[in-house]
């Protein structure tokens, strides 16, 4: 059940949310950097991961941690784009088989971990430069069958909590 929505995806209800980034991303902009200031220690453990075990595009890291109103939360990191080919430099564009690859690991990520509801914002349109008339499919196709609330933010506005259509 996909549910498009607007709104602010850190106040949204779900416990488990995702969003696209790029090996070795240092979180600068947009919903990395808001996640960033809201939990330090996923930064910090991401970049451990990506120096560890030098993801490739295509493959989702998982981050659990505790939010500030003391809920248990659980953020995934889609590796959309190709890594910097430098320390600090700019990650290469997104691209839809790396998204596909992604949303498949995610949807078997949260039937293994029996989530009840998802919220991401629209993948890869940002800084990853994809459309999304072409994200869109993709995305509905492989989320679409999970059998609970999956919130796709595509419209973002600061600090307004979503009208959600199903309660978690």
């Amino acid at each position: 059940m996909i549910h498009e929505i607007a709104g602010d995806l850190l106040l949204c209800s779900s416990r488990h949310l995702a969003h696209g980034v790029a090996p070795n991303d240092d979180f600068k902009s947009g919903l990395a950097l808001a996640l960033r200031e809201r939990f330090p220690a996923l930064y910090k453990d991401f970049r451990h991961y990506c120096k560890t075990y030098n993801p490739g595009p295509g493959e989702v890291w998982v981050w659990s941690g505790v939010a500030e109103e003391g809920h248990p939360v659980t953020i995934a990191s889609m590796f959309t784009q190709e890594s910097s080919r430098q320390e600090g430099g700019h990650a290469g564009p997104a691209r839809l088989e790396y998204v596909n690859r992604a949303l498949h690991e995610l949807a078997n990520l949260a039937k293994a971990g029996d989530w009840p509801s998802l919220a991401l914002p629209r993948i890869a349109t940002g800084v990853g430069r994809l459309e999304w008339e072409d994200v869109r499919p993709i995305l509905h196709k492989t989320l679409g069958g999970l059998g609970i609330p999956v919130y796709v933010y595509t419209t973002y506005k600061k600090g307004v909590a979503a009208e959600e259509t199903a309660r978690v």
